[in-house]
């Protein structure tokens, strides 16, 4: 039970200290107005700076502490998957998508500024993660820096993130509990598995059984933490999650709770974590931060 409360206390150190790290480091990154013209930059610092959990730097870090990697080669994909996530929230919430109206317990962007200068501030956030990724200061080499390039763009576009969104948009009445996993993994997994990645490469490990067994791990909390999503947006109050809850349920799409029911949904994150520790566990990593981190995420109430 100490033991338990040491490693939780070092977690929360670790998330407490990594967030305000990739704050500090975001925040060098917006560029300035342009002839005086600053509402773009506006837009783009409301909604990086709007209060998320920084879920996958986060992950990046760990995993890079995990490997020995030095912190500063974390910083370039930490930055670039937050600018890139911050940007997808943008756009999911746009009136053409989900028509949301809160995110992170705030207007969304569109509501704020408006859809057009939503759209905007969402293109620069994308296309400012490429530019860190392939410009900003670091003892990252070309190599490095190309690898993860590749693994972003294929994370969020028309093989991932993008290709989830339509499936999301697009489903039948009645999917198959196969087609939404895979939406699932496409929409939400491919960016977190991204973020496990990127750490891998920037850690300069070149073990294939390291890297093989991570991306399994990072499927596997990929899933569950979108079904965990799910859960809380039946179980949760929109003043608690800070965003519109039931949003799914109001435009008819069909989620893994509404489709094997909630205890059975629990179940299967129960399982995934399981199966994802399976994996830290073959690489002797099942009691690191990475490990910690991940029973933090899985198990949140928010």
């Amino acid at each position: 039970m100490m033991l338990e409360k040491i490693c939780l206390n070092n977690t929360e150190s670790f998330v407490r200290k990594n967030q305000i790290r990739i704050e500090e480091k975001l925040s060098r990154y917006i560029p300035p107005s342009f002839f005086g013209i600053d509402s773009l930059q506006q837009a783009m610092l409301y909604s990086l700076f709007a209060g998320g959990k920084r879920l996958r730097p986060l992950l990046i870090y760990a995993t890079g502490k995990a490997l020995r990697a030095k912190i500063n080669t974390l910083d370039i994909p930490a930055m670039a998957i937050e600018c890139l996530h911050t940007f997808s929230l943008i756009h999911d919430d746009l009136p053409c998508m989900d028509n949301a109206d809160l995110r992170r317990g705030k207007p969304t962007c569109h509501k704020q500024f408006g859809e057009a200068m939503a759209v905007l501030a969402g293109d620069a956030l994308q296309t400012l993660a490429f530019e860190i990724l392939a410009e900003a200061p670091s003892s990252l080499n070309a190599q490095q820096r190309l690898k993860m390039i590749a693994l972003l763009a294929k994370a969020s576009g028309y093989q991932g993130m993008a290709l989830g969104q339509v499936c999301d948009m697009q489903q039948s009445k009645t999917p198959s509990l196969d087609f939404v996993r895979h939406l699932y993994q496409a929409k939400t997994g491919d960016l977190i598995k991204a973020s496990v990645q990127m750490a891998v490469i920037a850690s300069g490990c070149q073990s294939k059984r390291i890297f093989t067994h991570l991306s399994d791990f990072a499927d596997c909390l990929g899933l569950a933490f979108q079904i965990q999503d799910d859960i809380l947006d039946i179980e949760s109050e929109t003043s608690s999650l800070g965003k519109d809850t039931k949003i799914d349920e109001k435009l008819d799409k069909k989620t893994i709770p509404s489709l094997i029911g909630l205890q059975a949904a629990k179940n299967e994150v129960i399982s995934l974590h399981q199966q994802a520790f399976t994996h830290l566990s073959q690489i002797q990593l099942q009691n690191s931060i990475l490990a910690h981190l991940a029973n933090l995420i899985l198990f949140r109430k928010n």
